[in-house]
C-alpha cells in the first residue's frame, strides 16, 4: 500500500520498526547434501581437480577469468578470494565425498538497507545437476533472508548466460530488468540481467525448496519425483 506525505507525494511502505541488519559472517552453513564454509587455500586442490575433470573451459565462458592452468596459480587465486570481505566467498563441500566442488559468494552487502546479492557462482562439472547445486543457493538464501532477516537478495548474470538465467528463474528469483553495456568481459560487451527474491516472497520459496530437497521427494533411484517448479508458489 502506498502512502502520501503532507505534500500529497506518494511514498513507499512505512517501516517504523526497521533496524539495520548484521553483516554476513564467515561461518559454516550446513545442509543435507552439502555445506558451505569460508573458502580457504585448503580447498584449492579439490577445486583444481574438479575444474580439470573436463578438458575444456566451457564453464568459464561467462566467468571473469580463465580457468587456472596450474595448481600454483589456483592456490594464488583461492588465497585472494579468501582474503576478500565483500564479496564474502564460501566453498561448497559435497558431504558424500568431503571434497570442495564449487564456490559462490555474498556481495554488495548492505546491512543498513537489508540488501545483499548472491554472486560469483562457480560450479565445477562435479557439482552440476546435483542436489548440491540447489542446496548451496538455498543455504545462502536461508542465511540472509531467514537468519539475518534481510529484505532482498539479488542475483545478476550475463544476459547471454542461458544456464544462469534458467537457474535464477527455476529457484524463484524474479526478473527485474537488463542493464545494457554495463561491463567489458574478456574483450566482449556484456549486458546484465537482474533478479531478486524479497522477504515477502521468501516463505513460499523456502517451503518449495525444502520440499524439493526432502528425502520424501526421492524415488528408489534417488531421483526427484517432482520438479521444483511444481512446488513453487505463483508469485
Amino acid at each position: 500500500m502506498t502512502e502520501l506525505n503532507a505534500y500529497g507525494q506518494t511514498l513507499g511502505k512505512e517501516l517504523p520498526d526497521w533496524q539495520p541488519r548484521a553483516l554476513p559472517q564467515k561461518i559454516i552453513l550446513r545442509g543435507k547434501y552439502c555445506y558451505l564454509e569460508p573458502i580457504d587455500v585448503k580447498h584449492s586442490r579439490d577445486l583444481f581437480d574438479a575444474w580439470h575433470s573436463i578438458d575444456d573451459e566451457r564453464d568459464w565462458t561467462y566467468f571473469h577469468i580463465k580457468r587456472p592452468v596450474t595448481i600454483k596459480q589456483c592456490d594464488y587465486y583461492i588465497a585472494s578470494l579468501a582474503a576478500s570481505k565483500d564479496p564474502l566467498f564460501y566453498a561448497v563441500i559435497n558431504i558424500s565425498t568431503g571434497k570442495a566442488v564449487g564456490f559462490l559468494a555474498l556481495q554488495r552487502m548492505d546491512p543498513d538497507n537489508g540488501s545483499v546479492e548472491i554472486g560469483w557462482i562457480n560450479w565445477s562439472p562435479l557439482m552440476k545437476r546435483t542436489f548440491c547445486s540447489t542446496e548451496a543457493i538455498f543455504l545462502l538464501l536461508y542465511y540472509t533472508l531467514e537468519t539475518l532477516q534481510y529484505r532482498r537478495c539479488g542475483w545478476k548474470c550475463d544476459s547471454l548466460h542461458e544456464a544462469a538465467i534458467s537457474a535464477a528463474e527455476r529457484l524463484g528469483f524474479t526478473y527485474e530488468g537488463t542493464l545494457r553495456q554495463t561491463q567489458v568481459s574478456k574483450g566482449h560487451s556484456r549486458d546484465v540481467r537482474w533478479y531478486s527474491i524479497i522477504d515477502s516472497e521468501w516463505d513460499g520459496i523456502r517451503q518449495a525448496m525444502e520440499l524439493w530437497l526432502s528425502p520424501s521427494n526421492l524415488d528408489e533411484r534417488r531421483k526427484q519425483k517432482h520438479r521444483l517448479a511444481e512446488f513453487m508458489p505463483h508469485l
